[in-house]
């Protein structure tokens, strides 16, 4: 995976609420887990922009519901600090919905999108309507 160019302070950790952004079903996640997690025994595994995560769909069509899926954050409330020093926080905190090989389930992304996602998963850039 591809090194983001800006600095995320990781704020989600494990049961924050996220709202689904695609149109793949789900409207509602909520964090199980970070995938690929590394760090301190017994601390939270804490997540950001750009992060796969592991989450079960809490609203949403019955095929879905309360079964564990892997989830890409592409936004979040508090701020991401850029390279050249400007600062972007979005309203929300949202995800979509993505398979084992990354590839997204929706077809179309509702909302902005934070560039860092759009920098390491090209294949989402591709039905992202803003990219901020």
């Amino acid at each position: 995976m591809k090194g983001l160019s800006s600095n995320i302070s990781k704020t989600l950790v494990p049961s924050s609420l996220l709202t689904c952004a695609d149109n793949s079903g789900a409207l509602m996640f909520k964090m199980i887990n970070k995938i690929g997690k590394g760090g301190r025994k017994g601390r939270l595994s804490a997540a950001g922009v750009g992060d796969i995560i592991r989450a079960s769909v809490i609203k949403g069509s019955p095929t879905y519901i309360k079964k564990p899926v892997r989830v890409v954050i592409i936004r979040q409330k508090d701020e991401i600090r850029r390279s050249n020093g400007m600062r972007v926080m979005f309203e929300d905190n949202a995800g979509i919905m993505i398979g084992d090989d990354n590839l997204p389930i929706g077809t179309e992304v509702k909302g902005a999108m934070a560039r860092e996602v759009v920098e390491r998963f090209m294949k989402i850039a591709g039905i992202a309507s803003k990219v901020v």
